[in-house]
């Protein structure tokens, strides 16, 4: 295809453009582009004319005719209505045309005074991002509003004045999202994507207002601008949503004022805030034009008393501003095209950084017996770095590092195929005016990232902005692990990880911090791996000053703290309230997990390392999961076993017991099972062990059904291969265990316990015992009949059947409970007692009696008691008669009654409630009752009674009573 392209420039810059393709981008089309190029490479090639005017000025009065004429013809269709119109105005004396000298020439380029500015579609900008946010951060569209943001800041750096336009444009877009009004309705939580990108907009206005060669009146109008957007109601607010996180509850309430009372009057602080109160920002400041205009500016001979101030005892200069304000300042200069300047103003920021390092470190020592007693420390960072709006660390980093950024062209190329690979980056010297000065850009940025994100600060109020800190302290860390550790590098590592072990209340990682100071786990986990290759005793003693997390150690009650184990996570109750304290929490855990791993074999570091978890981490799951962590490590499949961690594994494993032994946990059987199975892989004396100890660790069922069993079974003998005295050892515990456990919760171990104990007579007596002393007690019917079915299964039908005895005994089963879950057992021990004897058949039916009024469960019995003689159990010392029994004489005739009785019973309360479609069921019902009648010699007397008893009584329901006497007569 091809396409008509025309494009206006002015001045270098591309000013308009048109293109037959009808492209509709932010972005020039592909045809423009070509135009462009082949301008700039072949400008020989493109014909360089006169304006037009001029050409035309040169023309007589018949070559104007005639010019006019051919270029109607030649597009006559096109032209000629203008042509036309045009003629018509031109020849009337009065019109618009005719009352302006000359006539404009589109050839001739603008004049001096006109505004020239690279050509941006507005309409199209405009369009774009309404589609993205409409799209709500899918397909996309977040990456796609991002790579916006980079073409303004790209439009920046190369001094483009449309950047700020565009960026106005996208701002508007912004404000006019409907869902900033839902939000704020419903007084929910923006999505976290769409938070990200107001952070950036945010951002990008403190830029553009801190551009240090814009117009005032440029400024002042974006300025009203800002302000304008801040004033409306649905502005985002700096520190999360309209919901707020709703703070200000807990405040509002009177005896709550105290704790904060700034924060009912404090002023409403929009995304647009930093940026308008960079209206009072200037860079007239003598000093500060000296800083960025030179790389050698250092100190005058004699200074000045007021000049002192500026310089450090090297003389080189100090930048003493708000640090994230300072930081705003060089994020300016770096994005609108002033590298130099920029790094100038970092390295005055960092020298002023660290001299402040060293004043705090002074004045710390001065104090440091005082706050070790007192144990707490005030925060002398009221704002923290790490998680600011601003991200000043993260600018100061990337200032530095993009000075030392290795740009080969491979390095290029591979950037379009595959953005993962990391940058290369090579040391660049630093002259800023000490020759004798052997510091790289490199190990700067390297020190004020460590120095920012081991800053003392107070977790924030919010979701939003508790989260912030994480995300921000992340992309940190991901940034660090892009440099590769040299010698000069790893120098820095450790000169900064000591001023911060040392440091006061700058540091995070001072000895004494502030209750809600944001730990450091996740910043600590990096400085342990890349330092343990170099000073492992540097790197232990970091990450284990780091361990803490006081917010949860101060706010336990004071009540045992000999066992830190005891301590329950706990959010404190006292606002602010810590929302992400669940992440907070694992990365303490991932802290220690790391530790372990690289403290494999070391006895005296894993001792320590335990310590630390048991003083520190209060979280029962979270505790589990670092003795899991131990005990993978400590086993290995391909190499053998490290004794010291398996027994820290065992230590926590138990610790885990020791904090859920009272309180719910759905992983509890779980955990129990791990740690019979670490105790095993630690050895048998581990085992004796629990088994001894098993009241501080294990419910009475746990240790006898989990721990126990799983000690003595023939699995965990094999495994450790144990001789005969270690296996009556063990097996002695599990008795003494299994007797313990009985006395103590008899309803859910005497079994367990008498299953124990069937080696030992003593022992399996006692547990016997344990059994019928309870059995009078608090035992169910089914806990009986289990132990009683395990007697008679262990050769002791005579104990059977007392147990079964008690169980009856307990019983109850109503005339229409015909499917209860008790009726086997009840069969069962019927059939004990009838294969024992005559005796005891006639001790058991007066409970049967009592027990069950369910007539078929009666008239089962005893048929099954009709079939054979009694006493076939071959009792030593007894002979059965090998006679049936008869149903006439004790002990059945008092079943048989209790039979007809009980049918006699369930008849009538059946006929109460009948319904039709239940006839035919119950006649069926009759048909068993009569065979039980029939037993006895008058039996078919009696049910010819109760038939002409019920005809009597139920007469009423005629269509049954012809039922019944069709069946019976």
């Amino acid at each position: 295809m091809t396409y008509k392209v025309a494009i206006s420039f002015d001045r270098c810059k591309i000013t308009s453009v048109t293109c037959g393709c009808g492209n509709k981008d932010i972005f020039y089309c592909a045809h423009v582009v070509a135009l462009s190029l082949y301008r700039i490479r072949k400008p020989d090639q493109v014909k360089l004319r006169l304006p037009i005017s001029e050409t035309l000025f040169q023309m007589n009065r018949d070559q104007l005719q005639k010019f006019i004429q051919y270029l109607i013809t030649a597009h006559h269709t096109e032209v000629l209505p203008t042509a036309q119109k045009l003629a018509d105005e031109i020849l009337s004396s009065n019109s618009e045309i005719n009352q302006v000298n000359g006539a404009p020439d589109p050839t001739a380029g603008a004049s001096i005074d006109d505004e020239n500015c690279w050509h941006l579609d507005e309409e199209q900008v405009k369009e774009q991002v309404k589609l993205f946010l409409s799209q709500g951060g899918y397909y996309g569209s977040g990456k796609q509003l991002n790579s916006m943001f980079a073409k303004v800041r790209e439009m920046l750096r190369m001094r483009d004045s449309n950047g700020a336009r565009m960026l106005t444009l996208i701002t508007e877009q912004f404000m006019a999202d409907p869902r900033l009004t839902l939000w704020r309705q419903q007084g929910t939580s923006m999505t976290d994507k769409c938070r990200q990108l107001w952070d950036e907009l945010g951002a990008l206005w403190v830029c553009i207002i801190l551009n240090p060669h814009c117009k005032l009146e440029e400024k002042t109008s974006w300025l009203q601008q800002l302000q304008k957007w801040s004033d409306l109601d649905v502005c985002p607010l700096e520190d999360g949503n309209y919901g707020h996180e709703l703070p200000n509850i807990t405040n509002a309430l009177p005896q709550n004022a105290n704790h904060n009372p700034d924060s009912l009057s404090r002023p409403r602080r929009t995304v647009f805030t930093r940026a308008i109160e960079g209206r009072e920002l200037h860079w007239q400041d003598s000093h500060l034009q000296r800083i960025i205009s030179s790389d050698i500016y250092i100190a005058p001979a004699c200074q000045q008393e007021s000049e002192k101030l500026l310089f450090n005892s090297q003389g080189q200069p100090l930048w003493l501003e708000h640090v994230p304000t300072a930081c705003a300042r060089v994020d300016a200069l770096r994005s609108h095209g002033y590298p130099k300047e920029a790094l100038r103003l970092t390295v005055a920021i960092i020298n002023t950084l660290r001299l402040q390092q060293q004043r705090q470190l002074e004045i710390y020592k001065h104090q440091k017996k005082e706050l070790l007693q007192r144990g707490t420390t005030t925060i002398t960072n009221l704002e923290g770095w790490v998680g600011h709006p601003l991200d000043p660390i993260g600018c100061l980093f990337l200032t530095l590092t993009e000075a030392c950024r290795l740009n080969d062209d491979s390095y290029l190329e591979a950037s379009d195929i595959n953005e993962s690979r990391p940058p290369v980056y090579q040391h660049v010297p630093v002259a800023a005016g000490c020759p004798n000065s052997s510091e790289s850009f490199l190990s700067l940025a390297l020190e004020v990232a460590l120095m920012g994100m081991g800053q003392q600060r107070v977790m924030p109020e919010g979701l939003y902005a508790q989260d912030k800190v994480c995300r921000n302290e992340e992309q940190l860390l991901s940034r660090l692990q892009e440099l590769q550790l040299d010698d000069e590098l790893v120098q820095t590592l450790q000169k900064q990880c000591i001023l911060l072990l040392e440091g006061g209340p700058f540091s995070g990682l001072g000895e004494v911090i502030h209750r809600e100071s944001v730990p450091m786990h996740t910043f600590a986990k990096y400085l342990f791996s890349a330092l343990l290759p170099h000073d492992p005793d540097l790197s232990y003693k970091l990450a284990l000053r780091a361990m803490r997390l006081p917010v949860l150690e101060n706010s336990t009650s004071a009540g045992d703290t000999s066992h830190p184990h005891h301590m329950v996570s706990v959010v404190p109750s006292r606002y602010p309230r810590w929302f992400t304290l669940g992440h907070l929490e694992s990365q303490q855990c991932e802290l220690a997990s790391t530790m372990l791993t690289a403290a494999k074999g070391d006895t005296l570091r894993l001792r320590t390392i335990l310590e630390a978890i048991q003083k520190h981490i209060h979280s029962s799951s979270l505790i589990f999961k670092l003795a899991q962590d131990a005990f993978k490590i400590a086993t290995p499949t391909d190499s053998s076993t490290d004794s010291t961690l398996l027994n820290v594994a065992l230590e926590l494993g138990l610790q885990v017991m020791r904090m859920t032994l009272s309180t719910l946990n759905w992983r509890r059987r779980e955990m129990v099972r791990w740690l019979v199975t670490c105790a095993t892989e630690v050895g048998v004396r581990a085992l004796v062990s629990i088994l001894q100890s098993w009241y501080t660790l294990f419910t009475p069922t746990e240790a006898t059904s989990i721990v126990a069993a799983t000690a003595v079974s023939h699995t965990t003998i094999l495994r450790l291969s144990l001789d005969y005295p270690q296996r009556e050892e063990l097996a002695s515990c599990a008795r003494t265990l299994a007797l313990q456990c009985a006395m103590k919760d008899p309803q859910s171990c005497a079994l367990s316990a008498l299953t124990l104990c069937e080696k030992d007579h003593i022992a399996f007596e006692a547990a016997y015992q344990i059994a019928i002393d309870a059995a009078a007690g608090g035992m169910t019917h089914s806990q009986l009949f289990t132990i009683a079915r395990y007697m008679e299964l262990r050769g002791y039908p005579l104990r059977a059947f007392k147990l079964a005895s008690l169980a009856m005994s307990h019983l109850n089963l109503a005339y229409n409970q015909d499917t209860h879950p008790a009726i086997n057992d009840v069969l069962w021990a019927c059939a004990l007692s009838h294969s024992l004897g005559k005796n005891e058949l006639a001790a058991l039916i007066p409970l049967v009696v009592k027990s069950v009024h369910c007539a078929t469960v009666l008239s089962d019995i005893l048929r099954r008691c009709t079939v054979t003689a009694p006493g076939l159990a071959g009792i030593p010392g007894r002979r059965s008669s090998g006679k049936l029994m008869s149903t006439d004489k004790a002990p059945l005739r008092q079943l048989l009654d209790a039979t007809i009785n009980a049918y006699i019973n369930t008849t009538h309360s059946r006929l109460t409630h009948i319904s039709p479609r239940h006839y035919g069921e119950f006649i069926e019902f009759l048909s068993k009752a009569r065979e039980t009648f029939l037993l006895p010699q008058d039996g078919h007397l009696q049910f010819a009674q109760f038939i002409d008893n019920l005809k009597q009584i139920y007469k009423g329901k005629k269509k049954l009573m012809l039922l019944v006497r069709e069946r019976f007569g």
